[in-house]
């Protein structure tokens, strides 16, 4: 009892970040909020500028204030929102470039004055007149008016005793500067220094709003038809039993049924899939899909909030939160790092001139040509918005990826493991035979099975009450049980009937003819009397056996079956798809039991199953797939990765998605270490300017976002 009062003390509050560009300014927020008392969990995500908050109620009243309050001190410039329900709103970049420019006036302005500056002294355009003596001002006031942000925040996070970040280096290498009466160097250099945020600034807003135009399913509004008139209403404000109108070119805003008209939908932005689905009166139609030609009425069947493209977005939103390994790694990279920079920058301004005799100012300059290399902002920035690139691309195919954890996880897989039914096999059962051991006509075994099946959702259950004849119908209190992993036990007027596998047939000590038929075999027994057996069969999906042979071409060691089938059919199906193993015969916790027993085998394994039944092996495997997932909440509920059609190909695509992904990570890696390292090194040595320590800083991170964003414009996977 009082973990419920608990959790119901607990809430979540979502904040949008607006104008947040910094990475390593994001760092900063993110730990100065969970300093603040009473914060359970916090998870900032840069890549899509939100910041996620658990606190008692209390405290999330007063918390948008004090996030303000940070955000000002460590990024001057972000405005504090809170995240309302409608993402393309608050996630819209409101602001032209005319006035995005604007509002950094004040560079521009100082490089006007640096131009003077140098016009001044160093071009000796006015020499021996009175504006020589104006060189000097008119450097300061360039740097102050083109360095106030840098200058602003280095004293702030000093104050703070946050002395290592990239506004310290850069404060550090101009004053610097300076000091060695490189007047034109300093200016210039905090000039590029800050056009080149600008730039990078604006990529990374232009890479945002790339990934988020992947996810631009979302309906802007519906046509709810009342009285006879069609009144124009936000998707949030529908309710459960509304009619609405969607017109051809427009999205379906909620899930629903189509209760008049027929038209062809595009469903590309939910499961990948380019072919348009027709439909019809009686249809489900799900949100996000688009109306491409003909009018539809559509009674709503569930509120936004758990419509379907709510369930996609959240998904895809609080994917970021969950961070790969990678990324990790180099956000505690990234805090050690500077710290050892500035250190070795100390070292080689001290120690040559120390113990070598040799002027002190040269290699003061290299140390500050040394600092402004050092900046890890190329991989703080660009390795989260890859991942959610990765994630936001296999989304447009319809793949969610819950976490950039799983989506590298992908790359490590030697083992996967499918359930049969529905999985592998298409799940659309039908009766292919059935074999009598009584005197009963075959009409007249199904009619009875069908009895007993009536009342189960089951589709080896369906298909039999398909098959059927004119059986009797039973009402819905009648004694009936179904058996999990078993199958029906009924006593349904003077009948005592037994419908399901050998198991269930042993234990009520029923003596059997077992069948030896492909097929799953249903055996039914009325009042002890065993009547038959009842041959169900399945077909394999259309591109199972492809996936398998693109699988094991990718290297995956081993792959293999699950299923509460008999021995023959599962060793069948293993054979037709070329798997290298199976196991039949399994009830749930029992695939839970072997799952457990391959997971000591292999390096990393996932399980690739649907619905309700496989949500605990789902959930023990290292990565759960749930095939079709959207049509069980258990399955999306457990399962890392949500694959939107039934497809098994879409493991493959899954697996292609991730490994690009991890190739233009660590191609950033690579690149950024590499030409930093380089510079640094040339720069000990006196052969690089503060120019080329610009561009290794500045320059990097915006070559690593243009990198990020060539997953965005991936067509063929």
């Amino acid at each position: 009892m009082q973990n419920t009062v608990e959790k119901k003390e607990k809430n979540e509050k979502e904040f949008e970040l607006e104008g947040l560009s910094c990475s390593n300014c994001a760092l900063k927020i993110e730990d100065q909020v969970k300093q603040l008392e009473g914060m359970e969990n916090v998870e900032l995500n840069f890549a899509t500028s939100t910041l996620k908050v658990a606190a008692e109620e209390s405290r999330l009243d007063k918390i948008k204030e004090e996030l303000q309050k940070i955000s000002d001190q460590i990024e001057p410039g972000v405005k504090v929102k809170d995240k309302g329900g409608n993402q393309k709103d608050n996630n819209q970049d409101n602001f032209s470039l005319k006035d995005y420019l604007w509002g950094k006036k004040n560079i521009f302005i100082g490089a006007l004055f640096f131009v003077f500056a140098l016009s001044f002294s160093h071009l000796n355009l006015f020499a021996n007149t009175i504006f020589n003596t104006l060189a000097l001002p008119a450097y300061i006031t360039a740097y102050f008016l083109i360095g106030y942000p840098v200058l602003k925040s280095a004293v702030l996070n000093i104050g703070r005793g946050q002395i290592f970040d990239e506004n310290f280096l850069m404060v550090i290498a101009t004053i610097g500067a300076f000091g060695i009466r490189e007047y034109p160097e300093a200016v210039a250099v905090m000039l590029f220094y800050m056009v080149g945020e600008l730039f990078q600034e604006r990529a990374v807003n232009n890479s945002r709003r790339s990934i988020k135009d992947l996810m631009d399913i979302q309906a802007e509004y519906a046509n709810l038809v009342k009285d006879e008139e069609i009144i124009k209403v936000e998707p949030e404000q529908l309710n459960v039993g509304d009619l609405i109108a969607v017109k051809a070119g427009e999205k379906i805003p909620v899930d629903g049924k189509i209760v008049s008209g027929e038209t062809a939908l595009e469903t590309s932005a939910l499961t990948g899939e380019s072919l348009p689905k027709d439909v019809a009166e009686g249809d489900q139609v799900l949100s996000g899909m688009i109306n491409l030609n003909k009018l539809i009425t559509v009674k709503v069947t569930k509120e936004y909030k758990n419509s379907t493209v709510k369930k996609i977005l959240e998904l895809v939103e609080n994917a970021s939160s969950k961070k790969a390994p990678t990324e990790q790694f180099i956000t505690k990279f990234a805090r050690y790092y500077t710290p050892f920079v500035v250190l070795t920058a100390a070292l080689v301004a001290v120690l040559p001139p120390l113990f070598t005799g040799a002027a002190f100012s040269p290699w003061f300059y290299r140390a500050l040509v040394f600092l402004v290399v050092s900046c890890p902002c190329a991989l703080v920035v660009s390795i989260p918005l890859g991942f959610f690139g990765g994630i936001g691309l296999s989304s447009k195919n319809g793949i969610l990826v819950k976490g950039g954890n799983y989506l590298e996880a992908l790359n490590e897989l030697d083992s996967i493991i499918f359930d049969k039914t529905g999985t592998l096999t298409e799940g659309d059962f039908k009766v292919t035979e059935v074999n009598i051991y009584s005197d009963h006509s075959r009409e007249e075994i199904l009619n009875i099975a069908a009895e007993a099946e009536q009342f189960s959702n089951h589709p080896i259950a369906q298909s039999i009450v398909e098959a059927a004849g004119d059986y009797k119908k039973h009402s819905a209190d009648s004694d009936y049980q179904e058996i999990s992993g078993a199958g029906i036990k009924a006593v349904l007027g003077n009948n005592k009937i037994l419908a399901g596998n050998e198991r269930l047939m042993q234990k009520n000590n029923i003596n059997i003819q077992k069948s030896d038929s492909t097929g799953t075999a249903v055996y039914l027994a009325q009042n002890g009397q065993f009547l038959a057996s009842i041959i169900i069969s399945d077909q394999l999906k259309k591109d199972a056996v492809d996936a398998i042979s693109s699988l094991k071409n990718m290297g995956i060691k081993n792959l293999a079956m699950l299923t509460g089938d008999n021995e023959l059919t599962a060793a069948e199906v293993a054979s037709k798809l070329g798997l290298d193993n199976y196991y039949a015969g399994l009830l749930p916790d029992q695939k839970v039991e072997k799952v457990e027993e391959l997971l000591s085998k292999s390096k990393k394994l996932a399980f690739v199953g649907d619905g309700i039944n496989d949500a605990p092996v789902l959930a023990r495997s290292d990565l759960g797939i749930a095939m079709g997932g959207l049509g069980s909440d258990a399955a999306v509920e457990a399962a890392d990765v949500v694959l939107m059609t039934d497809e098994p190909s879409k493991i493959v695509t899954a697996l292609n998605i991730a490994a690009k992904t991890k190739r233009l990570v660590w191609q950033n890696i690579i690149m950024a270490l590499s030409i930093k390292a380089v510079v640094m090194i040339l720069s000990i040595f006196g052969m690089a300017s503060m120019w080329a320590a610009v561009f290794a800083d500045v320059g990097v991170a915006l070559m690593a976002v243009f990198n990020v964003m060539r997953i965005l414009k991936t067509d063929n996977i």
